[in-house]
């Protein structure tokens, strides 16, 4: 497997063209769910850029001493969002597709949870990998060979506050202030 390696620019970059994929579509969604951890990053920008409500479903499903090993996939109980209910096109956001199964599930726990509201739902991440069974709506890069991706956020999972206060650790002298 190889490695994918992603700048801040570069992950920003990609959001943006995210965008501009959605927004030349011309599809007129009215939501925008994204799956937390991996996907909350894209939902912020894009309900920022489009101007539209944002709900959270959090999801979990990888795990072990490297954070590399896939295991069932846990969802949190409801959706966090602001509005009274859901939108009824549903654009559903995610940094990526591995296998697709994450994918998979959370647009089926969605329809079971809140179908009575939905038309339709569409996807879009940043990366769609060939391994995936589930092909997104919209995504900025196709990924054939099946690499780890190394996002710029990476090295907080790594990290303790024990660690940015020893990165902190040197005072500010009195005349830096």
């Amino acid at each position: 497997m190889a490695d994918f390696y992603v700048s801040w620019d570069d992950y920003h970059r990609d959001i943006e063209k995210l965008a501009v994929q959605i927004y030349e579509s011309g599809w007129d969604f009215n939501q925008i769910v994204c799956l937390a951890k991996g996907g909350l990053r894209v939902g912020d920008t894009l309900c920022r850029v489009f101007d539209t409500p944002l709900a959270i479903l959090s999801t979990s499903s990888y795990g072990g001493s490297d954070g590399r090993t896939r295991g069932n996939i846990t969802f949190s109980r409801d959706l966090s969002m602001t509005t009274v209910g859901l939108g009824n096109r549903v654009l559903v956001v995610d940094d990526l597709v591995d296998s697709g199964h994450s994918m998979e599930r959370s647009l089926v726990w969605l329809k079971s949870k809140y179908g009575f509201y939905i038309e339709e739902m569409r996807t879009a991440v940043l990366w769609y990998k060939a391994v995936s069974f589930f092909k997104p709506d919209y995504y900025v890069e196709f990924l054939p060979d099946n690499p780890w991706i190394h996002q710029p956020f990476e090295r907080y999972e790594r990290m303790t506050p024990e660690d940015l206060v020893a990165s902190y650790a040197n005072p500010i002298e009195a005349g830096d202030a």
